[in-house]
């Protein structure tokens, strides 16, 4: 009985189990994710190009295709371009790090608290909706031109976007992952540590995708306004490409702004479907 009973489990595990990925299977999914892409970046340099030959504005103010990744490709060989990228990318860091542990403190205070929520919700989502350029004259005013005037700004455009989405994911968490939580003796801390939080991750990831966004934007700004004499940053290197009247410069730097904005998405996203895949809501691809 028990031989019988050990054969029918296996053939159900078998079952269950997802047959395992062949090489052109990977490759397939690969190619038909990539494909759209090649081809969107195909009619954004075709339009672009096409643009150019028709003058439609002199050549030192809107650069071609191939003299701009000919200027990028050329920053790419000198050291102060990986410094500049270096130095955006550990504020960027740094200030997404604050805002995550400010973002979801509030985030998670406000979920537990019908009151704080009644008398801070709004203000979060006032915040969250203010134009994050508009904070850098008083924080100028404050911190003058330094790196706590970018850092200062940075937070305040991610941590209210985190902190709704932490707040709304956790709204989405089920009432039986609270009771249960509740019902095997698990504290405050523990509740949300153990049930709730790991229950609400794919609103959470969301929202801490959008704070991304929030705070590069803010960063990106920060480094327009705030120049901080001998420090070189993406920022700045936009900034002088203007002062200057270098189309092909302030293009690639553009470039380089944009890869890794999706780079970074790119990134989120894979986290996001991972998280997706195994609560069973999406399938991989």
């Amino acid at each position: 009985m028990a031989d019988v009973l050990e054969r029918e489990l296996a053939g159900l595990d078998h079952l269950e189990a997802a047959p395992p990925a062949t090489t052109e299977a990977r490759s397939h999914r690969w190619w038909t994710a990539i494909w759209p892409k090649l081809v969107a970046v195909a009619i954004v340099l075709a339009i672009w190009q096409i643009l150019v030959w028709r003058e439609w504005r002199p050549e030192y103010a809107f650069a071609s295709p191939a003299d701009v990744f000919t200027r990028l490709w050329d920053h790419m060989q000198t050291a102060a371009f990986w410094e500049a990228i270096a130095h955006t990318m550990r504020r960027a860091i740094v200030g997404f790090a604050v805002s995550l542990v400010i973002g979801g403190i509030i985030g998670i205070a406000l979920s537990r608290s019908r009151l704080l929520r009644t008398g801070l919700g709004s203000i979060i989502t006032g915040l969250q909706t203010m134009p994050s350029i508009a904070w850098f004259p008083l924080s100028i005013l404050v911190f003058g031109l330094t790196e706590k005037a970018i850092l200062f700004v940075v937070v305040l455009g991610a941590a209210p976007s985190i902190a709704n989405g932490i707040i709304s994911g956790i709204d989405g968490v089920p009432p039986m992952y609270h009771r249960l939580g509740s019902n095997l003796g698990a504290g405050n801390v523990a509740l949300y540590r153990d049930f709730v939080v790991p229950a609400a991750m794919p609103g959470v990831i969301a929202g801490l995708k959008q704070g991304w966004a929030f705070s590069w934007r803010s960063l990106m700004a920060g480094e327009l306004l705030v120049i901080i004499p001998g420090v070189q940053s993406i920022g700045t290197r936009l900034s002088f490409a203007r002062e200057f009247s270098d189309s092909e410069g302030l293009m690639a730097t553009m470039i380089v702004i944009l890869v890794i904005g999706l780079v970074v998405d790119a990134i989120f996203g894979s986290v996001e479907r991972s998280v997706l895949r195994k609560r069973g809501l999406a399938t991989a691809r």
